[in-house]
This record gives structure tokens, C-alpha cells and sequence, in this order.
């Protein structure tokens, strides 16, 4: 599958203005290809404990199931410029969980596989009975 880096670098800054952002003030947003070829997006939205704050990976996440389900094949998160930022810790795992096998990003340092951003994830395999 072709991959449009720009295009989906497009979605996720028009994903960041509609952000919620008052207390950090740093809107975030993200747009994913799906394995069926859709492109989905997701933004922050911030709350005022902090702690409940969903990143714009979790945003992205729950369009995934209100679009039908299916697995990501290529990632990419931006701030409120349009420069390309790397998920938190969190977010990678939450990706992985959700990602194909070899799902792209791309990330500060140019364009990885899930597998080299999250070595060793762990995943639903590790909560299968032996």
C-alpha cells in the first residue's frame, strides 16, 4: 500500500484545531490508514485533572471502533504547527495493540515500524493461558 506521509500529516494538523487544549495550551493531532484503506484522525482533549487526559492517539483509537473496527498500517501525530511529534509511552502501546503487523510511523527521526518504536511490546499473546 502506497503511503501519502503528507496527506495524512494534513488530516492530523486539521485534527489539532479541534483540539482541546486550555491547560497545556499544546493541541495534538493524529491520522492513521487503515488496513480496509481508511484514513481516520483523532485530537487531545484535556481535562483539568490532568490524569484524564486523552491523548489524540486515544482520540484516534475510539474512531477506529466508531468507524467499524480493523488494524492501523500507518501513523503519524502532529502539534499544533504541523511538525511531526513521537507518541508518549503510552500511546505506543495503545498503537501497537491496534497496529498490523509492521505498521508505519512517522516519527521525528523519519519513518519505523511499530516493532522499532515499541521493541517487545506487550500485547494480548502475553495474556493467553499456556
Amino acid at each position: 500500500m502506497e503511503i501519502n506521509w503528507e496527506q495524512l500529516r494534513q488530516v492530523a494538523a486539521k485534527a489539532s484545531e479541534k483540539a482541546y487544549a486550555p491547560y497545556s495550551n499544546y493541541p495534538v493531532g493524529a491520522a492513521a490508514i487503515t488496513d480496509s484503506g481508511q484514513i481516520i484522525s483523532g485530537a487531545n482533549v484535556e481535562n483539568a485533572s490532568y490524569g484524564l487526559t486523552l491523548c489524540a492517539e486515544c482520540s484516534l483509537v475510539s474512531e477506529l471502533f466508531a468507524k467499524g473496527g480493523g488494524k492501523l498500517v500507518a501513523f503519524c501525530c502532529v502539534d499544533q504547527e504541523g511538525a511531526v511529534i513521537m507518541p508518549c509511552g503510552r500511546c505506543r502501546q495503545l498503537l501497537s495493540e491496534h497496529a498490523a503487523t509492521g505498521m508505519m510511523l512517522e516519527t521525528i527521526s523519519g519513518i519505523k515500524s511499530i516493532e522499532e518504536v515499541i521493541p517487545d511490546a506487550f500485547g494480548p499473546s502475553d495474556l493467553q493461558e499456556n
